[in-house]
């Protein structure tokens, strides 16, 4: 029952109250964002959804657009600045997708939305993930986030697909604001200024 219809006003409640109670916190980060990071103040790119369907997914800026003299972005770690990192870090860069849940592209907890290019890298039982929403947090980000591994990642993904329940998302929300704000842990992979990049058994450097 709450998979299929109470999970969606769940998430419609929460988004909400998030827009309301936090307003005042997205004009402030969207205004140092347009200080420090320039123009556009969201960063948006096309992700796969629920049952694959392609959404767009909006956060705020973390990196600059700094490039080589040859016209090519320079690489994650150098674009990457100090205050990107911080919202990296306390997950703020992830407020505008309250804009993606109340639309019904993503859900408050499921597996996190990849990259379009990933549909064709995963195995059937990984592809089982997008079986429900995305999510804002979920299992793999409160166990380890991006410090375990991609295959670590996918198996807590299809072990809350098969285990979605009501109190278990509250659990999931508690424990992704206590490791975002008290103990920091997962905010990237070893070596790496945020995840490599999942090539279906061949890890390449690529900002998730």
């Amino acid at each position: 029952m709450y998979k299929n219809y109470g999970k969606r006003l769940f998430d419609i409640v929460c988004a909400l109250a998030a827009l309301i109670v936090f307003g005042w916190l997205y004009i402030i980060v969207a205004v140092l964002v347009r200080i420090k990071l320039g123009s556009p103040v969201l960063f948006k790119q096309a992700r796969p959804g629920k049952n694959e369907k392609i959404f767009n997914l909006y956060k705020f800026r973390t990196m600059t657009d700094e490039k080589d003299e040859n016209g090519n972005l320079l690489p994650d770690d150098v674009r990457l600045t100090k205050f990107g990192r911080l919202l990296r870090k306390t997950s703020l860069d992830e407020l505008p997708e309250a804009f993606n849940i109340l639309k019904g592209d993503m859900s408050v907890v499921g597996p996190r939305p990849l990259l379009v290019q990933y549909l064709e890298r995963y195995n059937e039982r990984q592809k089982r993930r997008h079986e429900v929403r995305p999510g804002l947090t979920g299992l793999a980000q409160v166990n380890g986030r991006n410090a375990i591994t991609w295959e670590e990642k996918f198996e807590w993904d299809v072990k809350y697909v098969d285990n979605v329940t009501f109190f278990g998302d509250v659990k999931i929300i508690i424990l992704t604001v206590w490791k975002a704000f008290v103990k920091e842990e997962g905010i990237s992979h070893a070596g790496e200024a945020t995840m490599t990049e999942f090539m279906g058994g061949v890890e390449q450097y690529e900002n998730i």
